[in-house]
Protein backbone atom coordinates (compact mmCIF):
# COMPACT_ATOMS: atom_id res chain seq x y z
CA UNK A 1 0.00 0.00 0.00
CA UNK A 2 1.42 3.38 -1.06
CA UNK A 3 0.97 6.15 1.49
CA UNK A 4 1.28 9.85 0.60
CA UNK A 5 3.18 11.03 3.63
CA UNK A 6 5.95 13.57 4.04
CA UNK A 7 8.45 11.20 2.44
CA UNK A 8 6.40 10.83 -0.74
CA UNK A 9 5.89 14.60 -0.90
CA UNK A 10 9.64 15.10 -1.01
CA UNK A 11 9.59 13.50 -4.44
CA UNK A 12 7.55 16.44 -5.77
CA UNK A 13 10.31 18.88 -6.64
CA UNK A 14 10.20 22.07 -8.70
CA UNK A 15 13.50 23.86 -9.42
CA UNK A 16 14.33 26.74 -11.75
CA UNK A 17 17.37 28.76 -12.83
CA UNK A 18 17.29 32.29 -14.26
CA UNK A 19 20.04 32.10 -16.88
CA UNK A 20 19.79 35.82 -17.66
CA UNK A 21 21.72 36.32 -14.40
CA UNK A 22 24.55 33.98 -15.45
CA UNK A 23 27.20 35.38 -17.80
CA UNK A 24 30.07 32.91 -17.53
CA UNK A 25 33.52 33.41 -18.99
CA UNK A 26 34.60 30.74 -21.50
CA UNK A 27 36.72 29.15 -18.78
CA UNK A 28 33.88 28.98 -16.28
CA UNK A 29 31.47 27.64 -18.92
CA UNK A 30 33.96 24.91 -19.84
CA UNK A 31 34.34 24.01 -16.18
CA UNK A 32 30.58 23.68 -15.69
CA UNK A 33 30.37 21.53 -18.81
CA UNK A 34 33.24 19.35 -17.60
CA UNK A 35 31.19 18.35 -14.56
CA UNK A 36 28.79 16.43 -16.80
CA UNK A 37 29.47 12.94 -18.17
CA UNK A 38 31.29 13.06 -21.49
CA UNK A 39 28.33 11.70 -23.44
CA UNK A 40 26.28 14.78 -22.47
CA UNK A 41 28.75 17.27 -24.01
CA UNK A 42 27.64 17.00 -27.69
CA UNK A 43 24.05 17.88 -26.77
CA UNK A 44 25.34 21.19 -25.38
CA UNK A 45 28.02 21.99 -27.95
CA UNK A 46 25.85 21.26 -31.00
CA UNK A 47 24.33 24.73 -30.58
CA UNK A 48 26.07 27.75 -32.12
CA UNK A 49 24.52 30.50 -30.00
CA UNK A 50 25.84 30.79 -26.46
CA UNK A 51 22.32 31.37 -25.09
CA UNK A 52 21.22 28.00 -26.45
CA UNK A 53 24.31 26.32 -25.04
CA UNK A 54 23.62 27.89 -21.65
CA UNK A 55 20.03 26.64 -21.60
CA UNK A 56 21.02 23.10 -22.50
CA UNK A 57 23.95 23.01 -20.08
CA UNK A 58 21.84 24.28 -17.18
CA UNK A 59 19.12 21.76 -18.06
CA UNK A 60 21.64 18.95 -17.68
CA UNK A 61 23.03 20.43 -14.46
CA UNK A 62 19.49 20.55 -13.05
CA UNK A 63 18.89 16.90 -13.90
CA UNK A 64 22.06 15.60 -12.28
CA UNK A 65 21.82 18.07 -9.40
CA UNK A 66 18.24 17.11 -8.52
CA UNK A 67 19.01 13.39 -8.62
CA UNK A 68 22.11 13.76 -6.45
CA UNK A 69 20.46 16.07 -3.91
CA UNK A 70 17.03 14.42 -3.63
CA UNK A 71 17.98 10.78 -3.95
CA UNK A 72 21.42 10.93 -2.37
CA UNK A 73 23.00 9.03 -5.25
CA UNK A 74 26.74 9.74 -5.67
CA UNK A 75 27.39 11.62 -8.90
CA UNK A 76 29.56 8.87 -10.36
CA UNK A 77 26.66 6.42 -9.98
CA UNK A 78 24.01 8.59 -11.66
CA UNK A 79 22.98 7.29 -15.09
CA UNK A 80 20.55 9.44 -17.08
CA UNK A 81 19.46 8.02 -20.42
CA UNK A 82 16.93 9.02 -23.07
CA UNK A 83 14.18 7.12 -24.83
CA UNK A 84 14.06 6.83 -28.61
CA UNK A 85 11.68 9.82 -28.58
CA UNK A 86 14.20 11.82 -26.54
CA UNK A 87 12.65 11.85 -23.06
CA UNK A 88 15.26 11.76 -20.25
CA UNK A 89 14.98 9.24 -17.44
CA UNK A 90 17.01 7.97 -14.50
CA UNK A 91 18.31 4.43 -14.85
CA UNK A 92 17.77 2.55 -11.59
CA UNK A 93 16.81 -0.92 -10.43
CA UNK A 94 13.58 -2.17 -8.88
CA UNK A 95 13.48 -1.56 -5.15
CA UNK A 96 16.30 1.00 -5.21
CA UNK A 97 13.99 4.00 -4.66
CA UNK A 98 11.44 2.66 -2.20
CA UNK A 99 10.50 6.16 -1.02
CA UNK A 100 9.61 7.19 -4.59
CA UNK A 101 8.22 4.06 -6.30
CA UNK A 102 8.04 5.60 -9.78
CA UNK A 103 10.51 8.50 -9.70
CA UNK A 104 10.59 10.50 -12.94
CA UNK A 105 11.35 14.05 -14.01
CA UNK A 106 10.96 16.46 -16.89
CA UNK A 107 12.76 19.63 -17.91
CA UNK A 108 11.99 22.63 -20.07
CA UNK A 109 13.79 25.79 -21.07
CA UNK A 110 12.85 28.90 -22.97
CA UNK A 111 13.61 32.59 -22.66
CA UNK A 112 15.30 33.43 -19.36
CA UNK A 113 14.46 30.26 -17.45
CA UNK A 114 15.39 26.60 -17.25
CA UNK A 115 13.16 24.38 -15.09
CA UNK A 116 12.87 20.84 -13.80
CA UNK A 117 9.94 19.05 -12.14
CA UNK A 118 9.89 15.59 -10.56
CA UNK A 119 7.21 13.22 -9.30
CA UNK A 120 7.49 10.12 -7.08
CA UNK A 121 4.62 8.12 -8.64
CA UNK A 122 2.72 9.86 -11.45
CA UNK A 123 4.08 10.94 -14.80
CA UNK A 124 5.21 14.56 -14.91
CA UNK A 125 5.33 16.85 -17.93
CA UNK A 126 6.67 20.40 -17.87
CA UNK A 127 6.67 23.20 -20.41
CA UNK A 128 7.61 26.88 -20.34
CA UNK A 129 7.03 29.52 -22.99
CA UNK A 130 8.50 32.99 -23.23
CA UNK A 131 6.11 35.59 -24.59
CA UNK A 132 7.03 37.96 -27.42
CA UNK A 133 4.83 39.44 -30.17
CA UNK A 134 5.30 38.27 -33.76
CA UNK A 135 7.61 40.58 -35.67
CA UNK A 136 6.83 39.91 -39.33
CA UNK A 137 3.10 39.17 -39.31
CA UNK A 138 -0.05 40.04 -37.44
CA UNK A 139 -1.17 38.02 -34.46
CA UNK A 140 -4.01 36.42 -36.42
CA UNK A 141 -1.68 35.53 -39.28
CA UNK A 142 0.77 34.02 -36.83
CA UNK A 143 -1.66 31.78 -34.94
CA UNK A 144 -3.39 30.66 -38.14
CA UNK A 145 -0.27 28.58 -38.77
CA UNK A 146 -1.29 26.34 -35.86
CA UNK A 147 -5.01 25.78 -36.33
CA UNK A 148 -4.53 22.07 -36.98
CA UNK A 149 -3.14 21.54 -33.46
CA UNK A 150 -6.27 22.69 -31.59
CA UNK A 151 -9.74 21.31 -31.01
CA UNK A 152 -12.70 23.36 -32.23
CA UNK A 153 -13.61 24.39 -28.67
CA UNK A 154 -10.04 25.47 -27.91
CA UNK A 155 -9.86 27.46 -31.12
CA UNK A 156 -13.18 29.15 -30.41
CA UNK A 157 -11.92 30.10 -26.95
CA UNK A 158 -8.73 31.55 -28.41
CA UNK A 159 -10.44 33.56 -31.13
CA UNK A 160 -13.21 34.88 -28.86
CA UNK A 161 -10.78 36.78 -26.62
CA UNK A 162 -11.50 40.51 -26.49
CA UNK A 163 -8.27 41.88 -27.95
CA UNK A 164 -5.55 40.62 -30.26
CA UNK A 165 -3.14 40.60 -27.32
CA UNK A 166 -5.49 38.40 -25.32
CA UNK A 167 -5.96 36.13 -28.33
CA UNK A 168 -2.22 35.54 -28.38
CA UNK A 169 -2.04 34.89 -24.64
CA UNK A 170 -4.88 32.35 -24.85
CA UNK A 171 -3.06 30.65 -27.70
CA UNK A 172 0.13 30.28 -25.67
CA UNK A 173 -1.65 28.91 -22.63
CA UNK A 174 -3.33 26.12 -24.55
CA UNK A 175 -0.11 25.36 -26.40
CA UNK A 176 1.87 25.15 -23.16
CA UNK A 177 -0.62 22.67 -21.66
CA UNK A 178 -0.56 20.48 -24.75
CA UNK A 179 3.22 20.27 -24.74
CA UNK A 180 3.28 19.47 -21.02
CA UNK A 181 0.95 16.51 -21.61
CA UNK A 182 2.87 15.19 -24.62
CA UNK A 183 6.16 15.51 -22.75
CA UNK A 184 4.69 13.67 -19.76
CA UNK A 185 3.79 10.60 -21.80
CA UNK A 186 7.03 10.77 -23.79
CA UNK A 187 5.38 10.82 -27.21
CA UNK A 188 7.07 13.71 -28.99
CA UNK A 189 6.13 14.50 -32.58
CA UNK A 190 4.10 11.32 -33.04
CA UNK A 191 1.14 12.58 -31.00
CA UNK A 192 -1.73 14.38 -32.74
CA UNK A 193 -2.30 17.45 -30.56
CA UNK A 194 -5.80 17.94 -31.92
CA UNK A 195 -6.87 14.84 -29.98
CA UNK A 196 -6.37 16.90 -26.81
CA UNK A 197 -9.22 19.21 -25.82
CA UNK A 198 -8.43 21.32 -22.74
CA UNK A 199 -11.08 22.97 -20.58
CA UNK A 200 -10.82 25.30 -17.59
CA UNK A 201 -12.55 27.85 -15.38
CA UNK A 202 -10.50 31.05 -15.54
CA UNK A 203 -7.44 28.81 -16.00
CA UNK A 204 -8.16 26.92 -12.79
CA UNK A 205 -9.64 23.43 -12.45
CA UNK A 206 -8.02 22.48 -15.74
CA UNK A 207 -8.90 19.14 -17.30
CA UNK A 208 -8.46 17.51 -20.69
CA UNK A 209 -10.48 15.28 -22.97
CA UNK A 210 -8.66 12.91 -25.27
CA UNK A 211 -10.72 11.69 -28.20
CA UNK A 212 -13.74 13.14 -26.39
CA UNK A 213 -13.20 11.27 -23.10
CA UNK A 214 -12.22 13.13 -19.91
CA UNK A 215 -8.98 11.94 -18.34
CA UNK A 216 -10.06 11.64 -14.72
CA UNK A 217 -6.64 10.51 -13.53
CA UNK A 218 -4.71 13.59 -14.65
CA UNK A 219 -4.13 17.04 -13.14
CA UNK A 220 -2.84 20.22 -14.73
CA UNK A 221 -1.53 23.54 -13.47
CA UNK A 222 -0.80 26.75 -15.35
CA UNK A 223 1.08 29.60 -13.72
CA UNK A 224 2.97 32.77 -14.39
CA UNK A 225 6.74 32.91 -13.99
CA UNK A 226 7.99 36.45 -13.46
CA UNK A 227 6.41 38.87 -15.91
CA UNK A 228 7.05 37.28 -19.28
CA UNK A 229 6.82 33.50 -19.04
CA UNK A 230 4.09 30.90 -18.61
CA UNK A 231 4.60 27.42 -17.13
CA UNK A 232 2.39 24.34 -17.46
CA UNK A 233 2.71 21.18 -15.36
CA UNK A 234 0.97 17.89 -16.16
CA UNK A 235 0.65 15.03 -13.66
CA UNK A 236 -0.97 11.79 -14.75
CA UNK A 237 -1.27 8.04 -14.97
CA UNK A 238 1.66 6.05 -16.44
CA UNK A 239 -0.66 3.82 -18.45
CA UNK A 240 -0.72 6.45 -21.22
CA UNK A 241 3.06 6.63 -21.56
CA UNK A 242 4.74 5.45 -24.75
CA UNK A 243 6.06 1.90 -24.78
CA UNK A 244 9.65 3.12 -24.80
CA UNK A 245 9.09 5.29 -21.73
CA UNK A 246 6.92 2.72 -19.98
CA UNK A 247 9.89 0.36 -20.02
CA UNK A 248 11.83 2.85 -17.88
CA UNK A 249 9.15 2.91 -15.16
CA UNK A 250 8.93 0.47 -12.27
CA UNK A 251 5.14 0.59 -11.93
CA UNK A 252 2.37 1.64 -14.30
CA UNK A 253 -0.68 -0.14 -12.89
CA UNK A 254 -2.02 0.68 -9.40
CA UNK A 255 -5.13 0.15 -7.33
CA UNK A 256 -7.24 3.28 -7.01
CA UNK A 257 -6.12 4.16 -3.49
CA UNK A 258 -2.44 3.89 -4.30
CA UNK A 259 -2.73 5.99 -7.42
CA UNK A 260 -4.82 8.72 -5.77
CA UNK A 261 -2.12 9.00 -3.12
CA UNK A 262 0.28 10.16 -5.81
CA UNK A 263 -2.20 12.14 -7.90
CA UNK A 264 -3.34 14.27 -4.96
CA UNK A 265 0.10 15.22 -3.65
CA UNK A 266 0.52 19.01 -3.30
CA UNK A 267 1.92 20.80 -6.33
CA UNK A 268 4.80 22.59 -4.65
CA UNK A 269 6.14 25.99 -5.74
CA UNK A 270 9.29 26.37 -7.80
CA UNK A 271 12.51 26.92 -5.87
CA UNK A 272 15.06 29.29 -7.37
CA UNK A 273 18.51 27.78 -7.82
CA UNK A 274 21.72 29.35 -9.08
CA UNK A 275 24.27 27.72 -11.33
CA UNK A 276 26.68 28.09 -8.43
CA UNK A 277 24.39 25.99 -6.23
CA UNK A 278 24.05 23.27 -8.87
CA UNK A 279 27.82 23.11 -9.29
CA UNK A 280 28.21 22.88 -5.52
CA UNK A 281 25.73 19.97 -5.37
CA UNK A 282 27.61 18.03 -8.02
CA UNK A 283 31.00 18.82 -6.51
CA UNK A 284 29.81 17.69 -3.08
CA UNK A 285 28.49 14.47 -4.56
CA UNK A 286 31.80 13.64 -6.23
CA UNK A 287 34.27 11.47 -4.38
CA UNK A 288 37.14 13.91 -4.95
CA UNK A 289 38.14 17.04 -6.86
CA UNK A 290 41.41 18.11 -8.43
CA UNK A 291 43.25 21.37 -7.57
CA UNK A 292 42.27 22.73 -11.00
CA UNK A 293 38.59 21.99 -10.31
CA UNK A 294 38.86 23.75 -6.95
CA UNK A 295 40.34 26.82 -8.65
CA UNK A 296 37.65 26.93 -11.33
CA UNK A 297 34.93 26.35 -8.77
CA UNK A 298 36.16 29.43 -6.92
CA UNK A 299 36.15 31.39 -10.17
CA UNK A 300 32.55 30.35 -10.77
CA UNK A 301 31.51 31.53 -7.32
CA UNK A 302 32.96 34.94 -8.11
CA UNK A 303 31.32 35.03 -11.54
CA UNK A 304 27.79 34.12 -10.52
CA UNK A 305 25.99 37.29 -9.44
CA UNK A 306 22.48 35.91 -9.28
CA UNK A 307 20.77 36.35 -5.90
CA UNK A 308 17.43 35.22 -4.54
CA UNK A 309 16.52 38.79 -3.70
CA UNK A 310 16.81 39.86 -7.34
CA UNK A 311 14.80 37.02 -8.81
CA UNK A 312 11.02 36.93 -9.07
CA UNK A 313 9.57 33.57 -8.05
CA UNK A 314 6.56 32.30 -9.95
CA UNK A 315 3.05 32.83 -8.69
CA UNK A 316 0.72 29.86 -8.32
CA UNK A 317 -2.01 31.42 -10.45
CA UNK A 318 -2.14 32.87 -13.95
CA UNK A 319 -3.07 36.55 -14.12
CA UNK A 320 -6.06 37.34 -16.27
CA UNK A 321 -4.55 40.17 -18.35
CA UNK A 322 -1.08 40.06 -19.86
CA UNK A 323 1.02 41.86 -22.47
CA UNK A 324 1.04 39.88 -25.70
CA UNK A 325 4.20 38.03 -26.57
CA UNK A 326 5.32 35.21 -28.84
CA UNK A 327 6.80 31.78 -28.28
CA UNK A 328 10.08 31.86 -30.19
CA UNK A 329 10.22 28.09 -30.74
CA UNK A 330 6.89 26.57 -31.68
CA UNK A 331 7.66 23.52 -33.79
CA UNK A 332 6.74 20.10 -32.56
CA UNK A 333 10.17 18.81 -33.55
CA UNK A 334 11.67 20.81 -30.67
CA UNK A 335 9.53 19.37 -27.89
CA UNK A 336 12.48 17.34 -26.66
CA UNK A 337 15.47 18.56 -28.66
CA UNK A 338 15.26 22.27 -27.87
CA UNK A 339 12.90 22.39 -24.90
CA UNK A 340 14.08 19.14 -23.35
Amino acid sequence: MIRAGATMEKGVQRWLVDISKWEPSPRVFSFALSLLPQHEHPSVLRFVRMEDRKRTLVSRLLQYGLVCELLGIPFEQVTIERTSEGKPYLEYGCGELREFPNFNFNTSHHGDYVLIASEPLCLVGLDIVSYKPPQKETIVEFIQNFTSYFSSSEWNSIMSADTSNEVLVEFYRYWCLKEAFVKAIGSGVAFDLRRLDFHHTNWKNIYVKIDGVILEDWKFWLQELGTSHCVAIARGHPRLSTESYKRTLKAFEFNEGDYLAGLNLPNTSFVLKTVEELVSILESSKSSTSPMEDELNLAMKVTVTESRAQAQPPTQEVQQTRPAMEVQILTLTTIFADKD
